[in-house]
């Protein structure tokens, strides 16, 4: 584990200890550590260059060594917030749960997975988007939603060259528009499937 990975375990271990970080809720972990990386880079206004979860963990462990006190007390608040948003906007789905209403969502975004693979500007815009929702105060699931809102967009695009100026700002306006409206809503944004074994991840 890299130094923000080993202090985000033991933050969550010490918030729900219940939690199985390593086991069956790795999910939980997984997720929080992109979140908790894109919190950083946006609140810290780290260099665009700097996207290695490495280059975010040296800085983090550096920042920690100035002022542990600080950074231990930001490290316990934030987690616990994260938490907290995680149970309000997070669907777990067991077995074979009905997942009706994120079928038609699903069937969109696969269609949606060639254009995104073409667009040449994705990580940027992935980074715009995130710090749209991250502004309006959500900071769980950033990367998941951030991606979902973009392919769907991309889904109206199909028949236009997508790398188009044009066509990308209009991908991206109408993006960040549907970012702040969904942090108007309440209840989940997200559904995960639980398996035996593993979580595979369905999103809104």
């Amino acid at each position: 584990m890299n130094f923000i990975e080993t202090m985000l375990s033991k933050k969550i271990k010490e918030a729900d200890p219940s939690l199985d970080i390593l086991g069956a809720d790795r999910k939980v972990f997984q997720v929080a550590c992109q979140d908790f990386t894109n919190y950083f880079k946006f609140n810290w206004n780290l260099a665009d260059e700097e996207t290695n979860i490495v280059d975010h963990a040296d800085k983090m462990e550096q920042l920690h060594k100035e002022d542990p006190v600080e950074i231990e007390s930001f490290l316990t608040v934030w987690t616990g917030i994260w938490l907290k948003k995680w149970k309000e906007r997070v669907e777990l789905l067991i077995g074979k749960q009905n997942q009706t209403p994120l079928s038609k969502d699903s069937k969109t975004l696969a269609e949606a997975e060639s254009l995104w693979k073409t667009l040449e500007c994705r990580e940027e815009m992935i980074g715009i988007v995130v710090s749209a929702l991250i502004k309006k105060a959500e900071i769980c699931g950033t990367q998941i939603i951030a991606e979902n809102l973009l392919k769907m967009e991309l889904r109206k695009k199909i028949d236009h060259d997508i790398n188009n100026k044009e066509q990308v700002l209009t991908i991206l306006n109408n993006a960040l528009r549907k970012a702040r409206e969904i942090a108007q809503r309440t209840g989940p944004l997200i559904s995960i499937k639980i398996d035996k074994s593993y979580y595979c991840l369905v999103s809104n």
